[in-house]
């Protein structure tokens, strides 16, 4: 396979990403044939696999634009992917320009990318580690330059945490982030669920994400809840991406892969000071 210029050095090309299938889904171009292909074949898995794409990422542009309004202005994103349209960093920085954002991602073509694309935003950046390492995120020379840990921050964990078997312990990667955070920060989260509403054969997509350098793992609605321990569930709770604070009344009718999708946002309880 012929190795495009904007392609990092010493990457498999021949092993499907799934950061660079999501970018694939929501019309980006940072992706390979090996990707377009394993992408093509989830979708015959599950047809309605772009809408629930798109779904999520309208989420968090909703979920982003609720703390900007709530005062936080402090935006940890891990597993940002690529930075596609409506991103954390540009929806951020377009409600407000003093929000700071750092990006994390452990996909080389996103860190290249991410960091051509944020070479020129003083209040956005890009660190490579992985949501498995939290301590890797907190301690970084990223970190450090970009956020205060002692303010209200908003942790991004969207369509990542299903990428994380039970054996690497998302719960206690979650925790150690968790408790790095002030009171008054955010949890803002989404992850592929059984939950009964789906209704949906998972084994062809399960299928399909095997053969991907990250598998998918589906959790049970208590189980996703879990990782919001120590945060309050703000209205409407943990539901669907279509119905977290939509802009116009709650969809009906809504695709049945759009409904096999947890999402919510915590705060963190206490005192921000």
């Amino acid at each position: 396979m012929e190795r495009p210029a904007w392609a990092p050095q010493g990457m498999d090309l021949n092993v499907p990403s799934v950061s660079r299938m999501y970018d694939h889904y929501l019309g980006g171009s940072h992706n390979f044939e090996v990707d377009r292909e394993a992408a093509r074949r989830a979708v015959r898995a599950w047809p309605g696999l772009p809408r629930l794409v798109q779904a999520n990422r309208a989420f968090v542009r909703r979920a982003v634009r609720y703390a900007v309004r709530q005062g936080v202005t402090q935006f940890l994103d891990v597993g940002s992917g690529l930075p596609t349209f409506g991103s954390v960093p540009e929806t951020a920085l377009g409600l407000d320009p003093d929000c700071r954002v750092l990006c994390v991602d452990n996909d080389q073509v996103a860190v290249a990318h991410s960091r051509a694309v944020l070479a020129d935003e003083p209040h956005a950046g890009i660190v490579s580690a992985d949501l498995r390492t939290p301590r890797d995120i907190l301690d970084s020379e990223q970190a450090e330059q970009l956020l205060d840990f002692g303010r209200p921050t908003a942790l991004l964990l969207t369509a990542v945490l299903h990428f994380v078997a039970d054996r690497d312990e998302p719960a206690k990667a979650v925790s150690t982030l968790g408790e790095a955070l002030a009171p008054g920060s955010l949890l803002i989260i989404s992850h592929a669920s059984t939950q009964p509403g789906a209704r949906h054969d998972c084994a062809p997509l399960l299928e399909v994400y095997g053969t991907t350098n990250a598998p998918l793992t589906l959790r049970s609605r208590a189980e996703i809840g879990g990782f919001l321990d120590g945060f309050e569930l703000v209205e409407p709770g943990l539901t669907t991406p279509p119905h977290w604070r939509p802009d116009d009344d709650p969809p009906q009718g809504a695709d049945p892969a759009a409904l096999s999708v947890c999402a919510g946002v915590g705060r963190k309880a206490g005192d921000p000071g």
